[in-house]
C-alpha cells in the first residue's frame, strides 16, 4: 500500500540541555524551569497536529564516567532535569488535542501512587495522557530510592508486567457508571459499582479500590520503547505506540515485522500498537545548505564523543573513560539498558576507533536531511516501504528547529496528504487509533 497516513511525535525532556549551546538557543539554558518554553513548544507541536509529545525522564545524577560527576553534568545529559509528571499536568491546561506522555518507572513508583497520579492527570487533560512504561536501568536510579541494585534486566520486566497488571485492576476497581449524582435520594456514588481488587502478586500487592473517578480514556494511552529481546515481548503484550531506533529503512522494516508478529502470536491485533521511528530532521531552505548545516553540527568530534560516552556510561554502567579512545570498540556487557549498547556496538561495527565511533553515534532511524520538500519525499518513501507507522522526531529542543519542522517539514507533509491537518477526535487514543 502507498501514500498511507502516517503520525508525528516529538521526544523532549524538562530540560534545558539540549539546545543552549546553540546560536539559536536564546535564554533557554536559563529560563527552561518555569515550563514556560516547554507550553510554546507543545502549543507549536499542536498547531501542526502532532499525535503526541513524549517527555522521558531519568532519577539520578550519574558519576559511573571516569568515577566523578563532572562530565555528566558539564554536558547536562541527565541533570539538571525536572519531574516529567508535573510538566504533564502544565501541559494538559495550555493544549487542547496533544497527547501527552510521561515517563514513570514500574520499578520506582508505587503501583497505587501511580494509577491514581495518571487518572487524574488523564481528567486534567480531558483524556490526553500517555505513561510512557520504563523498568529503569541504572543502579545509581535505584539508590536514590532506597535500593541496593535494580533487578535482572529479565526480571524487571516480568515485574512489570504484574505492574501493568495491578494498576489495570485499578482503573478497573471503578465502573464507567459508578457516579450516579441522584439527587433524589442523596447518593453520590453507587458503592455497589466499586470494589476493592485484593490483589496479591509475586512482588505487588494492593487492596484498593482506587479512590478517584474512571479515567476519560480508561486508562492511559501505553507507550514503550522496547529493544531488547524481552522489552519486544512486553512491547508486544501492552504498548499501543512504541518509540524505535532502527537501523534505515530495512531495520525500521525488520523491526516492525517483529512487532507485529509478537503480536499476532499473544492475540493483540498488530495495527493496535503505532511504532515511531526515531528521526533528527536537519533542514534547510536547499539540500546544499541542510548539508552544510549537517556538516557543521559534526565538526566538534571532541565534544560530541566525550557527551556519547558519557551518556553510555551512565547508562550502561561500564566506564567508556577506561578504554583507549584511539583503540577498537570495546566489547561490553550491561545488566541496564542492552538495547542501547546493542544498538551503539552494531552501528559501530567498522569504525577504526571508539573516539569515532562515539563521535558520529545516533540513535536516528533515518538520516533527514535537506530542505522540507526533500525530508518529507524520504519520509513519506520510507513509511510507503516500511509499512508504517510515523516518525518521533528528536535533535535539540529549539524554537528554531520547531519552526523549522513545523512551518516547513509538517505543511510539506499534508501537501502531500500524509499527516493530518485538523484532529478529528478529543482523546489521545482515538486520535492515535485513526489511521
Amino acid at each position: 500500500m502507498t501514500d498511507r497516513r502516517f503520525h508525528l511525535g516529538w521526544f523532549m525532556n524538562f530540560s534545558g540541555n539540549a539546545s543552549w549551546r546553540g546560536p539559536w538557543g536564546g535564554d533557554i539554558g536559563a529560563t527552561w524551569p518555569d515550563g514556560r518554553f516547554h507550553v510554546d513548544f507543545a502549543r507549536m507541536l499542536e498547531r501542526a497536529c502532532f499525535d503526541y509529545i513524549m517527555i522521558e525522564d531519568s532519577s539520578m545524577v550519574p558519576d559511573c564516567y571516569a568515577g566523578s560527576l563532572e562530565t555528566e553534568l558539564k554536558h547536562g545529559l541527565y541533570a539538571p532535569k525536572h519531574d516529567p509528571v508535573a510538566l504533564q499536568a502544565t501541559l494538559a491546561q495550555h493544549t487542547d488535542r496533544l497527547g501527552i506522555v510521561a515517563t514513570m518507572s514500574t520499578s520506582l513508583y508505587p503501583p497505587f501512587l501511580l494509577a491514581r497520579g495518571l487518572a487524574t492527570l488523564d481528567h486534567l487533560s480531558s483524556g490526553r495522557v500517555g505513561w510512557n512504561i520504563v523498568t529503569s536501568s541504572e543502579d545509581r536510579a535505584a539508590q536514590n530510592y532506597g535500593l541496593d541494585a535494580l533487578p535482572d534486566h529479565d526480571e524487571r520486566y516480568d515485574r512489570a508486567d504484574e505492574f501493568v497488571d495491578l494498576v489495570e485492576r485499578l482503573w478497573g476497581s471503578w465502573a464507567p457508571d459508578a457516579l450516579v449524582m441522584d439527587r433524589a435520594t442523596g447518593r453520590y456514588v453507587d458503592h455497589t459499582k466499586v470494589a476493592p481488587i485484593d490483589f496479591q502478586g509475586k512482588w505487588f500487592r494492593s487492596r484498593g479500590p482506587l479512590n478517584t473517578l474512571p479515567m476519560p480514556q480508561g486508562r492511559p494511552v501505553y507507550c514503550q520503547a522496547g529493544g531488547s529481546t524481552r522489552g519486544r515481548e512486553f512491547a508486544a503484550a501492552h504498548a499501543e505506540t512504541i518509540i524505535a531506533s532502527a537501523d534505515g529503512v530495512a531495520g525500521m522494516k525488520a523491526y516492525r515485522e517483529d512487532i507485529r508478529a509478537r503480536m499476532e502470536r499473544l492475540g493483540r491485533d498488530p495495527d493496535s500498537c503505532k511504532i515511531l521511528f526515531v528521526v533528527a530532521p536537519v533542514l534547510a531552505e536547499t539540500d546544499a545548505l541542510a548539508r552544510s548545516l549537517a556538516a557543521h553540527l559534526a565538526e566538534d568530534t571532541e565534544w560530541l564523543a566525550e557527551a556519547a560516552l558519557a551518556h553510555l556510561s551512565a547508562l550502561t554502567e561500564n566506564d567508556f573513560s577506561g578504554f583507549d579512545l584511539d583503540g577498537p570498540v570495546p566489547a561490553v556487557t550491561t545488566n541496564g539498558h542492552r538495547s542501547t549498547l546493542a544498538d551503539f556496538l552494531r552501528r559501530s561495527a567498522d569504525a577504526p576507533t571508539l573516539r569515532e565511533a562515539a563521535a558520529r553515534w545516533t540513535i536516528e532511524s533515518l538520516p533527514l536531511v535537506g530542505s522540507p520538500e526533500t525530508v518529507a519525499d524520504t519520509m513519506c518513501a520510507a513509511i510507503d516501504e516500511v509499512g508504517g507507522d510515523g516518525f518521533l522526531i528528536t535533535g535539540g529542543m529549539s524554537r528554531d528547529l520547531a519552526v523549522r519542522v513545523c512551518d516547513g517539514l509538517v505543511p510539506a507533509l499534508q501537501r502531500r496528504g500524509r499527516v493530518r491537518t485538523a484532529y478529528t477526535h478529543e482523546h489521545f487514543r482515538d486520535n492515535l487509533m485513526e489511521f
